[in-house]
């Protein structure tokens, strides 16, 4: 990312840009366009609204956690008319539920369905392709938009093969990147759905981006820094092998969840098929705050975990288990936390590290 800014407008850049619009469909898995804005993945929330949709639309999403309530939020904001659907934040989008809402719209208002693969806050996955199932079932045309934004290039994200119109991402998660990336991975029914969106727009204009993109440019001055450090993340990622840097992520998630199980403390996600291959959220007894026990590890041991959020806030610390992430590194983090825990008072069982380390261990002689 330190190599000198060149020009925008010529041959070299084209050639990098290329492919790094190339590469990210390798890792959306997808043949469709994907577009790279110079923004937080809060743009590319927006940009998926505002593409495809009209003022006084309706769309279905589901309270999934912090970022799920936000998006729909934003949704809200623009003026579209949000179905929310509650939950406790500890499952993912219950596909049965969109059956049903799907299925009492017979006159297909509902114009979209918004969903996070990878809740951040919560560490809870959904399955996107039983929600595109039911979708299916149902026979609805509802468009589909997903937050991928901390599982992509961490956790297996298929855009075409699940059928998702709309795939959000950020840069600064399993990317390895700074935050100022964000992607849209658009589908061709998105695509066709923005030639009637209403929406008054121009920086997030899909047509311009992709006008200029096949020839390797952007229609204003793109974040050229941040694509050198693309180009070298996906060819970390390509040399790693996609299916290997999720079972990686999927290795370290576990050895962390058995750290917490050992601990005798829960993990906050409910059912085990939700767990989230980037991070795990880690619920304290009643009685101790999260946000003292961050400050405590901070301090004593410089290291920062992740804060509880919204519903979570006082109750949940997280730990990020993503990106450019090794075994070492999980251990050292483990390590921390049991200090952490045992500086503050916080009830606990010994044996938290040993119990990952046991594991890693075995999954690296088999």
């Amino acid at each position: 990312m330190d190599n000198p800014t060149i020009d925008h407008r010529g041959a070299g850049f084209a050639e990098m840009a290329k492919s790094c619009l190339d590469g990210m469909k390798a890792v959306f898995q997808t043949e469709s366009p994907v577009i790279i804005f110079p923004a937080s993945g809060t743009g590319a929330w927006e940009a998926a609204l505002v593409n495809t949709l009209s003022p006084g639309d309706r769309v279905l999403a589901f309270e999934t956690g912090h970022f799920a309530t936000l998006w729909s939020k934003m949704a809200a904001n623009l003026g579209l008319r949000v179905d929310f659907v509650p939950s406790n934040w500890r499952n993912g989008v219950d596909p049965a539920v969109a059956a049903a809402k799907l299925g009492d719209d017979p006159s297909h208002e509902i114009k979209a369905i918004m969903a996070i693969h990878n809740e951040t806050s919560t560490g809870v996955t959904s399955n996107i392709a039983a929600l595109r199932r039911a979708i299916d079932d149902a026979k609805h045309p509802a468009l589909l938009f997903v937050d991928t934004i901390s599982s992509l290039a961490s956790i297996d994200y298929r855009h075409d093969e699940w059928g998702v119109d709309v795939s959000v991402g950020g840069s600064q998660k399993g990317l390895m990147l700074p935050p100022g990336l964000s992607f849209n991975a658009v589908s061709p029914k998105a695509v066709e759905a923005g030639k009637t969106s209403k929406f008054p727009k121009s920086y997030w204009r899909w047509e311009e981006m992709l006008a200029y993109n096949a020839q390797g440019f952007f229609p204003y001055t793109p974040a050229t820094n941040l694509l050198y450090g693309l180009r070298e993340a996906l060819k970390m990622l390509m040399e790693e092998g996609l299916a290997n840097v999720f079972q990686r992520h999927q290795r370290l998630a576990e050895a962390t969840r058995r750290a917490v199980r050992a601990w005798g403390l829960e993990v906050w996600a409910c059912n085990p098929s939700e767990y989230s291959g980037s991070s795990t959220a880690v619920l304290l007894p009643d009685g101790f705050s999260e946000s003292a026990f961050r400050a405590l590890v901070l301090d004593r041991c410089n290291m920062s975990l992740g804060a509880g959020l919204g519903k979570t806030a006082g109750k949940v610390f997280r730990i990020g288990h993503l990106g450019d992430f090794n075994d070492l590194m999980l251990a050292g983090t483990l390590a921390g936390i049991e200090m952490g825990l045992d500086l503050a008072g916080i009830p606990h069982r010994k044996g938290g590290i040993n119990a990952a380390l046991d594991y890693l261990t075995e999954q690296a002689a088999a």
